[in-house]
């Protein structure tokens, strides 16, 4: 990442970051889909893409949506990496529950420097996780993939490691806390309800209860094998 990265306004750092969220979840950035993911109506995304093309940000091929250039990831990479020290900043030093710490973030991001960020980031001791499991950028713009299976497509009888949850509604965090899906949980999958119907689960070591997760709330847990180590995550 340079040391002196261009201003951008609030609006384009949003679009950059939803347009890499979607790419990460292996989603087109459509029109309609960038809409959705910023509450925002679809003819003023349809102009938003269409400067960020001319900035050399992304690439637009109509029908097939936005993808991100190496420039655009980059600044994406340093937004989220912004997003994601906040976050673990709030929770570790400031007291915050996980469940406030994204909306706080989501304030913060735009105004905070990179110098500000690197400080929190060497207080924290360099986290290489934020207190949902996500990834946090380094400051040259390397992140751990985030490749791995949700806890809706892992199949009945195998035993899991939640690694990360999206943290985009508060609501759904406590939620998952007060059932104990929370990062480095394991978890059992017991069955899958046809038609996209919920995942039946059980949490702990041994084994807990058997508890019922909606298919909606499966998709966003992600999950490793349960024997994967910390240091297989390193190299990967």
């Amino acid at each position: 990442m340079s040391e002196t990265p261009p201003a951008l306004s609030r609006s384009v750092e949003d679009y950059l970051k939803a347009i890499y969220s979607l790419e990460e979840q292996g989603d087109a950035a459509s029109t309609s889909a960038i809409a959705r993911a910023l509450a925002v109506q679809p003819g003023s995304v349809s102009g938003m893409v269409k400067r960020l093309a001319e900035s050399g940000f992304v690439e637009h091929e109509r029908y097939r949506g936005a993808r991100l250039t190496d420039e655009g990831r980059r600044e994406a990479l340093r937004i989220i990496r912004r997003h994601r020290i906040l976050e673990t900043y709030l929770s570790e030093r400031l007291g915050f529950s996980w469940d406030d710490v994204h909306e706080e973030a989501e304030r913060l991001e735009h105004a905070a420097s990179d110098r500000l960020i690197d400080r929190m980031a060497t207080a924290l001791k360099n986290p290489s996780h934020d207190p949902h499991g996500a990834p946090i950028p380094t400051r040259a713009g390397l992140v751990e993939s985030t490749t791995r299976l949700t806890l809706a497509e892992t199949e009945a009888g195998i035993k899991v490691r939640i690694r990360a949850v999206q943290d985009d509604d508060s609501e759904r965090l406590r939620y998952m806390e007060a059932r104990g899906l929370l990062p480095g949980v394991l978890v059992t999958v017991d069955q899958h309800a046809p038609f996209n119907g919920p995942v039946s689960v059980r949490v702990g070591d041994p084994p807990g209860a058997r508890q019922t997760v909606g298919h909606e709330l499966a998709r966003r847990i992600r999950v490793s094998p349960a024997d994967e180590t910390e240091e297989q995550d390193e190299e990967a």
